[in-house]
């Protein structure tokens, strides 16, 4: 009896480490908040308090063992030609998320307010599923006031303040996204010179172009999980299609993927299209 109770719990331990280590952690990247035509370059070599503040939260995600990605090591390893210009800031912030591996990217602004009763620090910061641009969590964190002219110091109080929030919220974002796919929309149109429809017959099967379409999503969607929000001669909109996170080899898979793959389909049927994409929207012209 002694040695099945110890087997009993020795099992139960394992199945307790299976299941911890089942939980998929996202890798992160902390990036700074810039605004509209604001030089990203130029803030961050010229604000060292910024700098200090995105390693700070930087750091915070790493002491709870989440996987980081320096974003100055990324930024360093950008060329420092044409995608540096002033006018392609916005352009390099999005070209640092794409080839930089994080799941989620944190975007990350800071207030400093100096007062003779003291200073403080705000942080803002907001989880982005990098994929997609969809909003994971967001949480703002105060330092309180203190007689100190430690910046670095007040923006680990402001972060600490908030982070363990944050992340739990994100965490479970994301653990959705991994168990339910990511969620993205398509809308389906057509050109003006389209010689087709959606209730144009297509093949010998007798089926509509809106069939094929709809039968190809329950097919393609992760785990056949897409909701059709309306369908017109001219328009489908598909307000909620998920994507997987990885594909069969463990890769990252994007709505980018998911466009080429819609393009083969629209090919084996005899059908053009032109596709766009922006943040967690594909655009279908059927042409």
């Amino acid at each position: 009896m002694y040695k099945s109770k110890i087997t009993f719990f020795i099992a139960a331990v394992c199945i307790a480490l299976n299941i911890s280590a089942a939980t998929v952690q996202p890798k992160i990247m902390v990036v700074p908040f810039v605004k509209e035509n604001e030089d990203l370059r130029t803030i961050l070599e010229e604000d060292a308090n910024k700098r200090i503040i995105i390693t700070k939260i930087k750091e915070a995600f790493d002491s709870r063992g989440f996987t980081t990605v320096d974003f100055f090591g990324k930024l360093k390893s950008i060329s420092s030609g044409d995608a540096m210009a002033s006018d392609h800031q916005q352009d390099l912030k999005s070209m640092i998320i794409t080839n930089s591996g994080a799941d989620i990217y944190v975007d990350a602004e800071m207030i400093v307010n100096m007062s003779g009763s003291g200073n403080s620090v705000k942080v803002i910061v907001t989880a982005y599923d990098a994929s997609t641009g969809n909003s994971l969590s967001n949480k703002v964190g105060e330092s309180g006031k203190f007689y100190t002219d430690d910046i670095g110091r007040l923006g680990s109080k402001a972060i600490e303040s908030c982070a363990e929030d944050f992340l739990n919220v994100m965490q479970m974002k994301f653990n959705d996204i991994v168990e339910n796919g990511r969620s993205i929309n398509l809308l389906i149109g057509f050109d003006e010179t389209s010689s087709v429809n959606m209730a144009s017959e297509i093949g010998d099967d007798g089926l509509t172009l809106a069939d094929h379409i709809e039968l190809w999503l329950g097919d393609n969607a992760y785990q056949g999980n897409y909701h059709i929000q309306g369908t017109t001669a001219t328009r489908m909109i598909v307000d909620d299609l998920r994507i997987p996170l990885k594909d069969k080899n463990g890769s990252n898979y994007n709505i980018n993927r998911f466009g080429l793959e819609f393009l083969k389909f629209a090919r084996s049927i005899g059908l053009k299209i032109s596709r766009d994409i922006s943040n967690n929207s594909l655009t279908v012209t059927i042409l």
